[in-house]
């Protein structure tokens, strides 16, 4: 309607003027209406600031930057290897979560029914019972057969990588080689505990560990009253044994000491995988075993190395090795429901 009116007036002259001031109708309209026009469209053309580098004189900088490989593996080349290790991935499936178990058979780490005499840290030889062969199932054989997928899976890897890089032969040899390394260093440590000289024919073999003795010397001058030497360990009602490295008081405390040989640094206890379990197992076995006149609550795994670094030794408190205790009953359980 406004519109229209002011149509009207517009075609009747000298009508505006007189509705409107003079300074406001002195065709100021097409001026506002240009200038709103020349603000819309004359902006400047944004410039990319890149253009304006000297590209001349960072050429050689973007090259090296570009050119950089950190790594010569790639996602491909690792996909290619394991395609090749185990063959095309399966199809994803969403992880199954972890249920807190507890063991059926709940026996005490500890013998309630055992007398312990005062510890004997007198000249008496350590006690070395020999291993005899029966049904019951080893300790060690328990953990093999029980281990996780993941554990499964992560051994396989290494062994298939191990043959690819060794062949067969050669990995054969390798894994000897590991079992006598390990063999001479208990031979070594049980010689020098019991203060006996090592025998002629024996200094070949005392050069091949000589590194791990090395390694060990700080862990053995905190080490006193040697129990044990490669004695075996029974317990009388779970059924099952095992061969215990060592029992003896470190820092004060008596422990179940277990030797081990690595090729790779292992600072902390979740690196030696289920040693904790093996040795908790071997303390129960000894405090439910009538050949032992004294029980232990804690535990040492001492990892040994060639090039004669520091070993590192890993110490489990009671409360320690009662966790690992309930872990290895149900390992325990799980190896009687298969066989």
């Amino acid at each position: 309607v406004r519109m229209g009116f002011l149509q009207l007036l517009s075609r009747k002259p000298g009508m505006l003027q007189m509705l409107f001031p003079i300074p406001f109708c002195q065709k100021q309209f097409p001026f506002v209406c240009l200038a709103t026009s020349a603000h819309l469209y004359s902006k400047k053309k944004k410039v990319n600031s890149y253009e304006q580098v000297d590209q001349e004189k960072y050429k050689n900088l973007v090259y090296s930057v570009t050119s950089y490989r950190t790594s010569a593996q790639t996602p491909e080349t690792i996909l290619e290897e394991d395609n090749l290790l185990y063959g095309p991935p399966a199809k994803h499936r969403p992880p199954v979560k972890a249920e807190t178990r507890t063991p059926k058979n709940c026996v005490p780490l500890i013998n309630p029914h055992k007398r312990i005499p005062p510890l004997n840290r007198g000249s008496k030889l350590p006690l070395k019972i020999p291993l005899q062969k029966t049904n019951m199932p080893s300790v060690t054989r328990v953990l093999q057969q029980t281990l996780s997928p993941q554990q499964a899976f992560y051994l396989e890897r290494w062994k298939q990588k191990k043959i690819l890089e060794l062949g067969k032969d050669g990995f054969e040899e390798y894994t000897e080689n590991l079992f006598l390394q390990g063999a001479l260093l208990h031979a070594a440590l049980e010689s020098q505990f019991q203060s006996q000289e090592p025998a002629a024919e024996e200094q070949s073999e005392d050069v091949a560990v000589s590194g791990y003795l090395r390694s060990v010397q700080h862990v053995l001058g905190e080490m006193s009253s040697v129990q044990a030497l490669e004695s075996a360990v029974q317990h009388q009602s779970l059924h099952y044994l095992g061969l215990v490295d060592c029992v003896a008081e470190y820092r004060g405390q008596l422990c179940v000491i277990d030797w081990k040989t690595s090729e790779k640094p292992k600072p902390s206890l979740k690196d030696t995988f289920d040693n904790p379990l093996q040795v908790a197992a071997y303390i129960g076995a000894i405090n439910h075993d009538a050949n032992y006149d004294f029980q232990v609550r804690c535990g040492l795994i001492v990892v040994a190395y060639k090039n004669g670094s520091p070993a590192h030794a890993h110490f489990m408190d009671p409360d320690l090795c009662s966790q690992y205790w309930n872990k290895w009953l149900m390992r325990l359980e799980e190896y009687m429901d298969r066989n």
